[in-house]
């Protein structure tokens, strides 16, 4: 009875055990709202967090963490808890650094947006990671909204033609430079830090939403506008973003100066068919709602269906990667990343020029 016993014991499958998971920086705010996900996760387990500055060591404990493994040294984090994963919150212009620390480790990666302060680091770090066989992961909040994916479902039905045109809004009403904010403030107003200011905190969702739809653009066109230099005097705090394709053009804004937040999308198609009929619509995303509208006929709105759960959440998202060995897909993409960061560097010259910048 004791042999079959254990051999019945020996088939049952070992319980997976949770990735371990690291923290580098808590400069950047969306540490806050991702935190108490790390920490209530089953598919990972918080091994530490490397942070300087104590001011956001303290407002980290008061979240959650008081019984995690802090470090002055992220590297020696890295040594003493062998992370599966680092989730880097710092500045844009520190992820190259950071690629090059876990890369060749074998840690896999996921990074706030933009991918990268330039262009020539998100390359950089695109080759770091085929080089060593990890997966790096670009976070955007609207990657997991069941809206966000709908309105592409629908796009992609045909339902309102092909995508001609996009017309996108993102921001809200500038970032706080007061308590722990002050240190996100800090280096998101830096154009070196950052990249530039409200171009690339919010130019990155449009320059994404671009690509996604319609591919890389032929051409970039920006604009930025200074109303209130005295809060942010070292960069824009709106931008307009124009990109042409050859058959449309997308026109986009990103902006610190608005009287709520945005992230809003219309995408109208239009399409002639053999018959000589044309389709022609639209569809308009909200964080909370998708509608459809064809011709001048009234919306109707389509069905949200919560994301299935390992696409629902970036930690889940990754730990399916990793488990299943799969590529990471869609909007949290690298090669797709590295396109937005493509364009937001056109976006600069642009800005620098005055003139459309032509994608090389």
């Amino acid at each position: 009875m004791l042999k079959l016993a254990l051999i019945m014991l020996a088939a049952i499958p070992a319980l997976a055990q949770p990735y371990k998971i690291a923290i580098i920086g808590l400069v950047h705010a969306h540490y806050g709202s991702n935190l108490p996900a790390i920490l209530r996760s089953p598919h990972v387990k918080l091994v530490g967090i490397a942070e300087t500055i104590p001011d956001l060591v303290n407002e980290a404990k008061s979240r959650g963490a008081k019984d995690i493994p802090f470090f002055d040294d992220y590297r020696k984090m890295l040594d003493t808890t062998r992370p599966d994963i680092v989730w880097a919150f710092v500045e844009n212009n520190r992820h190259l650094e950071i690629a090059r620390e876990c890369a060749p480790h074998k840690i896999n990666l996921i990074y706030e947006k933009p991918l990268a302060s330039t262009y020539k680091d998100a390359l950089a770090i695109a080759d770091l990671a085929k080089k060593n066989g990890v997966k790096i992961m670009c976070n955007y909040q609207m990657a997991w909204w069941p809206a966000n994916l709908e309105a592409k479902k629908v796009v992609d039905s045909g339902v309102i033609g092909k995508p001609w045109r996009l017309h996108g809004i993102v921001g809200h009403g500038g970032p706080g430079s007061t308590g722990p904010s002050r240190f996100f403030f800090d280096w998101l107003t830096d154009p070196d830090k950052n990249g530039a200011g409200s171009l690339v905190d919010f130019g990155c969702y449009n320059a994404l939403w671009s690509l996604w739809y319609m591919g890389r653009p032929q051409t970039v066109y920006a604009e930025a506008i200074h109303m209130r230099p005295q809060t942010f005097p070292r960069v824009e705090d709106s931008a307009a973003l124009m990109l042409h394709y050859p058959t449309g053009i997308n026109i986009f804004e990103g902006s610190w100066d608005l009287p709520r937040s945005f992230q809003d999308l219309e995408v109208f198609g239009s399409t002639t068919g053999a018959d000589g009929k044309l389709t022609r619509g639209s569809v308009y995303m909200t964080r909370q709602k998708v509608e459809v509208r064809a011709e001048r006929g009234q919306p109707s709105e389509a069905t949200l269906t919560p994301l299935p759960p390992e696409q629902a959440d970036p930690i889940s998202f990754m730990a399916d990667a990793m488990k299943n060995n799969k590529p990471i897909e869609g909007i949290t993409a690298l090669d797709i990343n590295v396109g937005v960061v493509e364009i937001i560097e056109a976006a600069k010259e642009s800005i620098q020029t005055g003139r459309a910048v032509k994608l090389k």
